[in-house]
């Protein structure tokens, strides 16, 4: 009789289990496709587990064997080389059209109005991430405000916020000249042996804004705050080599791997240094004793302010909060800022007009001189430059998701459905930016973001509406003083080496490199 019923419990479970499964695979995934291509939002059909991946992958390799490098008449029509089934779907569905990663649908959507309505919805419509879904390794780089939701994201967006306030900036402006400083005479050095050098400037922005986070964040703790970078650097790498292995439903990030055991030490050990110079700084605030205009501090004062303001330990953020907020800037801030002075020597390198009249500029207010805080404002032409260059390269794409059957426009939208706005498709679009579009011209911006295009919701490299990077002036100031002190010293041009290749990982990158020649001014 026992055999019999742990027989049954076993076939219960298997055919539960399977039936699980085919609703997962299958029904649910066909069901949401029949839904959408009744409202219009059409795309390949859906595969079994695939999605559309298989298709995917195959027109990307079939891009990249017919021409390895993108045509210099064009270089930044860069859509059909980084995704050609994007650039199919956008070609055919100008409004909206869907793309199956794996089981999840991933719906485009480029309408202005429609983007607006998703980036300033104020009632958690459209959150960035579905909380049921498992723990992924993402969370492993940091849990902060980029990925909370609702009142815990509302409650740290006031903790962080005066650390990124503008006189606070200011302070930490003398944390980015060290760091810049360094890297001028390095290549300073370089280029005396020569006159000139080729350098692949990718490398060297990534160690830049590593110091620069390093210094800004942590301060006198510099050295250990470099440490923490060298280890996010390395779980970035581990993270990549996870996607290539991980398909749909694979087990493979749960199990015990080489790759799995290293990023979740990693983790540990990140989590251990924060700690540990968190806890120090903390003795020294109460104490008095601090001095610190850092990350660190101002986001521990205004914490404790917080409490104090409430009369309330339990107002602020906990000691893990703190730490995912710093290990979340690590992540957020180092790449994309990085990606960003690549890019911008990239360009002016193809577009020497524009590099000469943002030296000009450079010189004509400051010389030869260190930049102030106030000089740095003063830069119209280069702004204008990083601008159009985050227009062109916006470091990444912007999703939000679905819980629950929900209104957009015209639209009714199923629960599980990831909303994908490609920055790529819609800073590009020649309704919103003229017949240039596809051109790098900085002079859109001359009269700034708001009359650069038909409608200012097609700009949005740090997002928009409530949720807007909260970094995006720091990243701008850091890239401005990089940018403006180089062109101070030296002129560059694309070396023979270069490869015109952007490539989307985590963000856009040149999938080469960036071999630029340094020349001494």
């Amino acid at each position: 009789m026992l055999v019999f019923v742990v027989v049954c419990v076993v076939m219960i479970t298997i055919i539960w289990s399977s039936v699980k499964l085919l609703h997962t695979i299958w029904w649910r995934p066909k069901m949401i496709e029949k839904q959408l291509k009744k409202q219009g939002i059409l795309g390949y059909p859906y595969r079994l587990m695939h999605g559309n991946t298989k298709e995917m992958t195959k027109l990307a390799m079939e891009t990249n064997n017919s021409s390895t490098r993108s045509s210099m008449e064009s270089p930044h029509d860069i859509l059909p080389r980084l995704n050609p089934l994007l650039h199919n779907l956008a070609t055919t569905h100008k409004k909206a059209f869907v793309v199956w990663y794996g089981t999840t649908p991933r719906v485009a959507i480029m309408e202005p109005k429609l983007i607006k309505e998703i980036l300033l919805n104020k009632f958690g419509d459209f959150p960035k991430s579905d909380s049921s879904e498992p723990n992924s390794f993402t969370k492993l780089f940091g849990t902060g405000l980029a990925s909370l939701e609702g009142h815990k994201w509302a409650k740290h967006r006031k903790i962080v916020n005066p650390a990124f306030h503008f006189d606070k900036l200011k302070q930490m402006l003398p944390a980015f000249s060290t760091c810049t400083k360094e890297l001028i005479e390095k290549w300073e050095k370089l280029v005396n042996r020569e006159g000139c050098c080729e350098l692949d400037v990718s490398v060297e922005f990534l160690n830049l804004t590593g110091d620069v986070i390093s210094r800004a964040a942590f301060g006198s703790n510099f050295e250990e705050g470099r440490l923490i970078f060298l280890l996010q650097k390395e779980l970035g790498k581990l993270f990549i080599q996870s996607m290539r292995l991980n398909i749909d439903f694979s087990l493979l990030r749960f199990l015990p791997t080489k790759v799995n055991k290293r990023m979740r030490q990693i983790y540990g050990e990140v989590g251990g240094l924060v700690r540990g110079i968190m806890e120090k700084r903390e003795k020294s605030i109460q104490t008095g004793n601090d001095d610190n205009d850092d990350l660190l501090s101002l986001l521990l004062k205004s914490n404790m302010n917080e409490r104090q303001e409430n009369q309330d330990s339990n107002a602020g953020m906990t000691t893990e909060d703190v730490i995912e907020e710093c290990k979340m800037f690590y992540f957020a801030g180092q790449e994309t800022t990085a990606n960003l002075l690549t890019w911008s020597m990239i360009a002016l390198s193809m577009h020497q007009d524009w590099q000469e009249r943002a030296r000009e500029e450079v010189l004509k207010i400051f010389g030869k001189n260190k930049p102030t805080f106030d000089d740095l404002n003063h830069l119209k032409i280069v702004n204008m430059i990083l601008l159009e260059v985050l227009r062109l390269y916006p470091p990444t794409s912007l999703v939000r998701c679905t819980t629950k059957k929900t209104k957009l426009g015209d639209f009714y939208l199923p629960a599980g459905v990831q909303l994908f706005i490609p920055l790529h498709i819609v800073h590009r679009d020649p309704e919103q930016w003229g017949e240039d579009a596809l051109e790098f011209n900085p002079e859109r911006f001359a009269e700034g973001i708001a009359k650069a295009s038909k409608d200012q919701v097609s700009y949005f490299p740090f997002g928009w509406g409530p949720r807007i990077c909260i970094g995006q002036n720091f990243a701008l100031l850091e890239a401005k003083l990089a940018l403006s002190q180089i062109l101070q010293h030296f002129s560059f041009e694309l070396a023979p080496t270069y490869t015109h290749a952007p490539s989307a990982v985590i963000t856009l990158q040149p999938q080469y490199g960036a071999q630029i020649i340094l020349h001494k001014i």
